[in-house]
């Protein structure tokens, strides 16, 4: 069988027709993972209990009131914790999102499934891509492997943490809220880091990417 040699120039590794589903899964976890990340981002700082105990106990005095510091950062953490809970409602979508994409990988032809994309790339085929599009490719696609890897691992601690009123739950809280911080805060990297990627390959030769995860077509 003859094999053929792809320069970049003539066509990408990376410009593949993305399917509809695919296309709506995309965005929809973009737009709850950007949802999330201001809940943490706003609970942490502006709406944390302990930046708000201060605000609190000055408003109750200038009003001519009396209040403990118990009862100002009772009040205070309402705030926060109206907060957290919303977030805890993001969490939930982005559960039903991963159960969706993993649903999504099922039924699709063999041919555009994650594990096939790869395979093709790995072993001996019709068409042969330059090395470094091969190596970039296969980064890339190990990169989503993974982030799919710590997003499960962010859905099924915070799934934990949501439901800690079960007794087993409840005595894993501690390592459950350092995992999840710590699988949390992953996910926000790779998704900073794979918008300056899709970017920067916007402008280096793979032009289009952002094109197909639209339309579906990098054309």
């Amino acid at each position: 069988m003859e094999v053929l040699k792809v320069s970049a120039a003539s066509s990408s590794i990376f410009k593949d027709k993305k399917p509809v589903s695919v296309r709506i899964w995309h965005w929809t976890t973009f737009l709850v993972l950007s949802a999330s990340m201001i809940t943490v981002l706003f609970a942490s700082t502006m709406f944390s209990t302990k930046s708000n105990v201060p605000m609190v106990t000055e408003q109750i005095l200038k009003k001519g009131g009396a209040v403990t510091p118990v009862q100002a950062r009772a009040v205070a953490h309402e705030y926060s914790d109206k907060l957290w809970m919303v977030h805890k409602y993001i969490g939930y979508g982005l559960s039903f999102l991963l159960l969706f994409r993993i649903v999504i990988e099922m039924i699709m032809s063999k041919e555009q499934r994650l594990y096939a994309k790869i395979m093709q790339v790995i072993k001996p085929a019709k068409v042969q891509y330059p090395g470094s599009d091969r190596k970039h490719y296969l980064f890339v696609k190990y990169g989503y492997l993974f982030f799919y890897l710590v997003l499960l691992v962010m859905v099924i601690t915070g799934l934990g943490l949501a439901y800690e009123d079960v007794p087993f739950l409840k005595s894993l809280h501690k390592p459950l809220v350092q995992v999840h911080s710590i699988a949390q805060y992953t996910v926000y990297a790779y998704v900073a880091l794979h918008i300056v990627g899709v970017i920067r390959a916007e402008f280096t030769g793979n032009k289009g990417i952002v094109s197909a995860m639209i339309n579906g077509d990098p054309n």
